[in-house]
């Protein structure tokens, strides 16, 4: 009995591990692929989550960057949702001030609205992106790192 019992419970991890082999699984704590320097300055990664999902009509994009780094200018044909899931970043949208987005953070940017998003000059910045599969982002202007500088000045002075 307590052979039967000892097998039983050794091997009914096993059964879980079946089970789950019928889902397509996976997590968004993998880092991804780092990014091509293009359209940003810095160290990026980005995990796509859920990518071209016909079902959903929308991404999931996990992306880190790295300290002192940062998007171009850009836009995308949907709404956009930034969920800030760990350290800090800024944000902009043209023609508004840029703010501080910390863990915990959630912004939604309107379709077509010009903005940027990156870490702060000392944070790593993870966040996850939602939005819509069809034509996700235009790049409109390239953000210079004396631009991001001066903004990463103002806002460490408030």
């Amino acid at each position: 009995m307590k052979k039967l019992s000892f097998a039983l419970f050794a091997l009914a991890p096993l059964s879980v591990f079946a089970a789950n082999s019928d889902y397509n699984v996976s997590s968004y704590y993998t880092s991804g692929m780092k990014a091509p320097n293009t359209h940003y300055i810095g160290e990026a990664w980005l995990n796509a989550v859920i990518h071209d999902d016909n079902d959903l009509g929308y991404n999931i994009t996990k992306a880190t960057f790295k300290a002192n780094s940062t998007l171009d200018w850009h836009k995308h044909s949907s709404a956009q949702v930034l969920i800030i899931v760990d350290g800090q970043g800024y944000y902009q949208e043209r023609g508004k001030d840029a703010v501080i987005l910390k863990e915990g953070d959630i912004i939604k940017c309107p379709e077509d609205t010009e903005h940027w998003h990156s870490s702060t000059k000392d944070s790593d910045v993870t966040y996850l992106a939602l939005y819509g599969a069809e034509n996700p982002t235009t790049w409109t202007e390239v953000l210079t790192q004396e631009y991001y500088d001066s903004v990463a000045d103002k806002l460490k002075n408030h």
